[in-house]
């Protein structure tokens, strides 16, 4: 266990740019080849780009395809079957997809193409090319990673926390790896890996993730 760490961990954020594919869809068979076909940067867009915009919906829903399945296709089954697939516990974006297009084939091969969409209502896929920034935000113990938690954006936390994991090759939050690897504190890593994005906000997340660090702080100091 150390104080400090010899690589301090620096606070990044995301922007994302929206751009257009022309691609949409009327119906759960037209989802779902759209789904096959779409670039991955369409498959983020839809999942963890959704999810980070609409955290305070949060537990539901996790993504646009079960959003416009359950309102504007207005098929609510097949909205909890792609409700079912958990965006953030993919480690690529290609397993993702797989899961995704499986949840609307068994629906289909169960109650057929179903319902169109009304006019106007169609899914529209679009794509996100997205930009890394760092923020003068960083940290060498848990004391002033804390503070600098309290001050960085929602964005940066999704980024550490959620879309690390499809970043090889650790396969894990930023804040854990670091926790574990440079500090020496696998058990606040396992904490910080074991939250459930489906039970908290973003901003429910940094205030959990602050009270492990205090505690552990206070344990420390005992």
């Amino acid at each position: 266990m150390k104080e400090r760490a010899e690589t301090p961990f620096r606070f990044f954020t995301r922007l994302t740019l929206t751009t257009l594919t022309g691609l949409r869809a009327g119906s759960g068979r037209e989802l779902m080849e759209g789904i096959h076909t779409v670039p991955d940067n369409v498959i983020y867009q839809h999942t963890h780009r959704f999810l980070q915009q609409h955290q305070f919906l949060t537990p539901e829903p996790p993504n646009d395809f079960a959003y416009w399945a359950t309102q504007m296709l207005g098929d609510e089954e097949l909205g909890e079957r792609l409700t079912s697939v958990d965006t953030v516990r993919f480690s690529n974006l290609a397993e993702l997809r797989r899961a995704l297009s499986s949840a609307i084939e068994k629906h289909l091969e169960k109650r057929g193409d179903g319902r169109a969409a009304p006019a106007g209502k169609e899914f529209h896929f679009t794509g996100a090319v997205r930009f890394s920034i760092p923020t003068p935000h960083a940290a060498e113990s848990l004391t002033e990673f804390a503070e600098a938690l309290r001050k960085v954006s929602i964005a940066s936390l999704y980024l550490h926390i959620y879309e690390a994991r499809l970043r090889p090759p650790h396969v894990i939050n930023d804040f854990s790896n670091w926790f574990e690897r440079e500090l020496g504190r696998p058990a606040l890593a396992k904490k910080v890996a074991g939250l459930d994005p489906y039970t908290h906000t973003l901003e429910g997340l940094r205030a959990k993730i602050i009270s492990f660090i205090e505690q552990e702080e206070s344990h420390g100091q005992a």
